[in-house]
Parts: C-alpha cells; sequence; structure tokens
C-alpha cells in the first residue's frame, strides 16, 4: 500500500510503501551458487594447488636472484601433476633437478627440492573428471 503525506505536514509531496498486514516479507539474501570449477573439484584441493604454485614462484624468484617475480626467471614449468604421476620421490626430484639445470644457487636448490617434495606428498591429481 501507498501512503501520500498532506501538503500541510512536507512541502513536497512523499509516497511511503508498506507491506500490507498480515505478509511479511523478509529480504532475499542471494544464493551463492559454486563456481563450475569448485563444482569439478574439490575446492580445498584447488586452494592447495594455488597456494603451491605461488610458493614457487616465489621460491623461484629466489633462486634465480630476480628483483622482480616476472624480471628473469626462465621459461620453465613445474608441472605437479607429472610430478604426482611419477612413482619415486627420487625420480620426482631427478626431474626437477633437470629443469632447474641452470639455477644460480646449486645449494638452495636442493632445499628447494625436498620443500617442494614435502609440499605434494599428498595432494591429489587435478585431473579432469569423467563424465558419467
Amino acid at each position: 500500500m501507498a501512503a501520500v503525506t498532506s501538503p500541510e505536514t512536507s512541502p513536497q509531496p512523499r509516497v511511503y510503501f508498506q507491506t500490507p498486514a498480515g505478509t511479511t516479507e523478509e529480504p532475499e539474501t542471494p544464493v551463492r551458487k559454486q563456481g563450475r570449477v569448485t563444482v569439478k573439484y574439490d575446492r580445498k584441493e584447488l586452494r592447495k594447488r594455488l597456494n603451491l604454485e605461488e610458493w614457487i614462484i616465489d621460491q623461484l624468484t629466489d633462486l634465480y636472484d630476480c628483483e622482480l617475480q616476472e624480471e628473469a626467471i626462465p621459461e620453465l614449468e613445474i608441472d605437479v601433476d607429472e610430478l604426482l604421476d611419477m612413482p619415486s620421490d627420487v625420480e620426482r626430484a631427478a626431474r626437477v633437478k633437470d629443469l632447474l639445470v641452470d639455477c644460480f644457487k646449486p645449494t638452495e636448490l636442493q632445499d628447494f627440492i625436498s620443500e617442494l617434495l614435502d609440499k605434494i606428498r599428498g595432494m591429489q591429481k587435478l585431473s579432469t573428471p569423467q563424465k558419467k
């Protein structure tokens, strides 16, 4: 219902909308739907993977003595899924070592590899789920 105020009480007429008696309307809160990616994959696993990838970038920036992250990191890709497919930590370590063959800090490289292997232990491979 709308109620109009009289000209005596207000210089300009105002319209107020009121809920009719007997109805209780609560403001609708939008229902947040999960995105397609988080429906297919576990949100926790995606967060873990994102954190791992950010950590890898930070470590590579340090290992290659880069002032800025984009500055001089060579074009390389550490494929976590590929590492997870390998049967042993020895093979994983050898693969990462091969990828980082031109690293400026070989003593810190071994620490990076050990820490990386610890971080990926127990992670799940993010493969595309099969449709049923």
